[in-house]
């Protein structure tokens, strides 16, 4: 009787030890997840979540990107899943089927934003496809997007279209969309990504070499009409004002405080006599991010030769800690080794370029990236950047990158 006890008792407690640590996992595999606005759109990506060294992680994929996201937490039904960048988290509830459903955080500079959000389980499409493309997309495209106040502003897309699955980006005179996916169904295109501050959704009807009724959907900010007409030739315009050195200014003169509150100037014996690269970014700037990986990978590669680079970081608030946390993410994900300063002003002050670097005109794109010769002078300013998910235009960028740092090491 006493060993039938015993035996139940042990049952019992397996059995309640392994509902717990199941009702403490999420489901392994695929998910379709859909952040819904106020306006009813629905932005739409896919992750996966998978067993990494006895943890569970998932990684949101963007058509080539995978973007890894290992800060989950579970507890009970509720999961706490931190952006591995930007000040984006997701604040969910397990249910029955598997599914996860909550809200999307972002913070702004004014307020944290949130959006409705549901994780479907078991569903790895993105787009349900029910007609087959009737129409190719591939090649590249002169965009206009128009403005709530009907003001237009250009861009330039590049898609690449497989059967009805579509791939692609939009480049802008500042900067790339980073990685679009979708599906072309029937003749309506349908594009989306999601990487914790990018929330996009593209839709339009292509119709031969034009494409027409479009509608792009960014997070919380009002809609945008947009239309387009093939042109392998297609460019961009210059219509932003580059940021240059005033008259009478040769050099740049700051001082600013690093993420462990360490004083570090463009005057200290780290700079001297070498090549300087400056990047103006800020935490909250996707575009920052690729550029930060990319100048982490070079920095490594180019320290031994006489190079430097100092990142400036512009943030969304004054409030050092706050910034400190949001930028301590890309340092520690991309192994950054070069100092990342926090600048005393925030991206939305109207004066802060007269405020941190009064030598400039106004800084009017992020990333912007600033060359230094070995005597200190500024010997060339690049406004925006193109990332990976812009193929050619990434390859052109590294490769004009590349020839101005042997150039400048060769004074």
């Amino acid at each position: 009787m006493k060993q039938s006890l015993f035996l139940i008792v042990v049952i019992f407690l397996f059995s309640t030890t392994a509902f717990t640590q199941s009702a403490n996992k999420l489901r392994t595999g695929w998910y379709r997840a859909a952040i819904t606005r106020e306006d009813g759109a629905e932005i739409i990506f896919n992750a996966e979540v998978q067993l990494k060294n006895g943890k569970q992680v998932m990684y949101i994929r963007n058509a080539e990107e995978r973007l890894l996201v290992d800060d989950i937490k579970i507890k009970g039904d509720s999961v706490n899943i931190e952006m591995p960048f930007f000040e984006s988290f997701f604040r969910l509830q397990i249910q029955n089927d598997g599914k996860l459903v909550g809200k999307w955080f972002k913070a702004g500079s004014l307020k944290l934003l949130e959006f409705p959000v549901e994780f479907v389980y078991g569903n790895k499409e993105r787009f349900a496809v029910t007609r087959a493309a009737t129409e190719n997309s591939t090649g590249r495209w002169q965009v206009a997007f128009t403005r709530p106040n009907g003001t237009d502003r250009p861009a330039i897309a590049e898609f690449q279209q497989k059967g009805s699955s579509l791939t692609g980006t939009f480049l802008t005179p500042s900067g790339d969309y980073r990685f679009l996916e979708g599906a072309v169904n029937g003749d309506s295109l349908l594009l989306s990504c999601f990487d914790g501050s990018h929330a996009y959704l593209f839709t339009a009807t292509i119709s031969g070499n034009e494409i027409k009724n479009g509608m792009y959907y960014s997070s919380a900010v009002p809609a945008e009409k947009w239309h387009a007409t093939k042109n392998e030739k297609a460019a961009l315009p210059d219509t932003t004002q580059v940021t240059q050195l005033k008259p009478g200014e040769s050099k740049l003169n700051f001082t600013f405080k690093d993420v462990n509150g360490k004083n570090v100037s463009i005057n200290d014996a780290r700079f001297k006599n070498k090549v300087v690269v400056i990047q103006i970014m800020g935490s909250w700037c996707p575009n920052c991010m690729d550029e930060s990986q990319f100048l982490s990978s070079f920095y490594k590669e180019y320290k031994s030769k006489g190079v430097e680079v100092v990142a400036l970081a512009y943030e969304y608030s004054t409030d050092f800690n706050r910034s400190k946390a949001s930028i301590q993410k890309f340092i520690n994900r991309f192994g950054i080794k070069y100092p990342v300063l926090i600048t005393p002003t925030t991206t939305s002050d109207e004066q802060r370029t007269e405020k941190t670097l009064p030598q400039l005109t106004p800084i009017r794109s992020f990333p912007t990236t600033i060359f230094l010769s070995k005597n200190g002078n500024v010997a060339k300013i690049h406004q925006g950047f193109y990332g990976p998910g812009t193929g050619e235009f990434y390859k052109e960028y590294k490769a004009e990158f590349y020839r101005t740092i042997r150039s400048l090491l060769a004074e």
